[in-house]
């Protein structure tokens, strides 16, 4: 049962260190990184299945007792990000063979992604702070590999920002995690959640609250701590811009979400309104930021901004309806980000440009990518029945149950804003006039490249299409949410 739990973290982390040893095959590579993300996928869904049967599985290393050993908790909240941070990254590894270079792939291209995967799965596993912290630092290490492979003028001058961005927010990481220590003398995320309950210092409290949104904001890119973002996303090759948007946001997220369901429910008229208040401004700033652009990799990147502020403000409603809605926007989001950054990818590869303007009439000769472009479109934007409609009508539900009737309206209206920023893309590619298109033998992996992307867009749409059959193992993840007490117990009782 141990190493069931741990296998989404152990299995990138040696599948990653057996692509060490031949770095230069990239036959090797491929077949090494395709089979264990295969099978790290199947354990996921086992996983999934074994806490939805028996209920939350904890691991304390070191027979110590519960807190002062490391503990690590799958919930159902926890193991439907791990498998759908795992499904995001196969089908990348898998796109990436026709789309990164053969040059990339031969300088630690895949160690680096499941690296990256490994300290994305630690996140969401841990039932420690600290070890947050470190799982945190794992992942960023390999996202700074992979934010400069291939060594272009731009990734360079980008990715300085990206990491000098991060070395702040985890300096701060770091002396919150110990301020917070200071007061409950705990970092076991069980054992916080009650002692804060119980040490009466509800100024110092928040103060931590505020500083723990501030450094999980800047990863997890809300207003006004986004202004990193839309450059240094942009400038790696697409495959790495899909495992950013998809992943790394979604941790700093799920950072917010477990630490404002668990620990900081003394103050919620204070910290939870900041955090709708800002998470409505976070999908103000992104709606401006995508109609504002005409270069695709940008508007999709301000369409992650949008996604990052719906699923904290149904986080913030601290309700049924409002977090199932945000468990369920969050995995849909990692789904149809990568989706549409595979296929605005092709998009690049048939006309060597990013710029809409430069594009039209791709239709005629690619009618497949148009439609599954469509179709990811719709699904993004909330068009029922598709897997955005489902998420985002329970977190306007849970909105206007807790009578944030204004702003439940603007989630509403800003699902039309998403809709025209990505149809704006339809409508300039795929319609009009054909503008001069990379010459044909150039364009060989076209299908290749399709490929993967039409069956990502396929698993979105069962995923709405199919919304009743998971919406028990969602009620499961957002139990766990509303009433700390289930994931408290469940780890102390250890």
């Amino acid at each position: 049962m141990i190493n069931f739990l741990l296998l989404p973290i152990v299995l990138p982390f040696l599948t990653a260190i057996l692509l060490m040893f031949a770095p230069k095959n990239i036959r090797y590579q491929r077949s090494v990184s395709m089979i264990g993300l295969v099978v790290t996928t199947i354990f996921s869904i086992l996983l999934i299945e074994r806490v939805q049967r028996e209920g939350i599985q904890v691991v304390t290393f070191g027979n110590w007792p519960v807190p002062f050993g490391i503990s690590m908790v799958a919930d159902m909240v926890a193991t439907l990000l791990v498998t759908a941070s795992v499904i995001v990254t196969l089908f990348t590894v898998w796109y990436s063979f026709h789309s990164i270079g053969k040059e990339r792939e031969r300088f630690f291209f895949y160690p680096g992604v499941l690296l990256m995967l490994t300290g994305v799965n630690g996140a969401f596993l841990t039932g420690d702070l600290f070890n947050l912290f470190v799982f945190f630092e794992v992942l960023l290490m390999a996202s700074y590999l992979l934010s400069v492979l291939g060594g272009t003028a731009i990734q360079l001058r980008e990715s300085i920002k990206y990491i000098l961005v991060n070395i702040v927010a985890s300096a701060l990481f770091v002396i919150t995690v110990a301020m917070l220590y200071s007061v409950v003398g705990t970092l076991n995320m069980a054992d916080i959640s009650v002692k804060i309950a119980s040490v009466g210092q509800p100024g110092i409290i928040t103060t931590i609250a505020v500083m723990l949104l501030i450094v999980f904001g800047i990863k997890a890119a809300i207003f006004p701590l986004f202004f990193w973002l839309p450059s240094a996303y942009a400038a790696p090759p697409i495959p790495i811009i899909a495992l950013f948007g998809a992943l790394l946001t979604k941790v700093g997220v799920y950072a917010i979400m477990r630490s404002y369901t668990l620990f900081f429910m003394h103050d919620t008229a204070f910290t939870h309104s900041l955090l709708l208040v800002l998470s409505a401004i976070t999908i103000l700033a992104g709606c401006i930021g995508a109609l504002s652009t005409f270069n695709v990799k940008n508007i999709i990147i301000y369409n992650v901004v949008i996604a990052v502020g719906v699923i904290l403000y149904g986080v913030a409603q601290l309700n049924e309806e409002g977090l199932m809605g945000a468990m369920f926007y969050i995995v849909h989001d990692m789904l149809i980000k990568a989706a549409l950054f595979f296929l605005v990818g092709i998009l690049i590869y048939i006309t060597g440009t990013a710029n809409l303007k430069k594009m039209g009439g791709i239709m005629a000769s690619y009618p497949l990518l148009a439609w599954t472009f469509l179709v990811a479109a719709f699904g993004l934007a909330g068009i029922p029945p598709l897997s955005g409609f489902i998420g985002k009508m329970l977190i306007v539900k849970g909105g206007f149950a807790a009578d944030h009737n204004w702003s439940s309206l603007w989630i509403l209206l800003s699902s039309l804003v998403v809709l025209l920023s990505v149809i704006r893309i339809f409508i300039y590619a795929f319609w009009g006039q054909e503008k001069t298109l990379v010459p044909m033998q150039q364009r060989g992996n076209v299908k290749k490249l399709l490929l993967p992307s039409i069956i990502l867009v396929a698993v979105t749409v069962f995923y709405g299409v199919g919304a009743e059959w998971l919406m028990p193992y969602m009620q499961d993840a957002t139990d766990v949410l509303l009433h700390p007490s289930v994931y408290t117990d469940a780890v102390l009782k250890e």
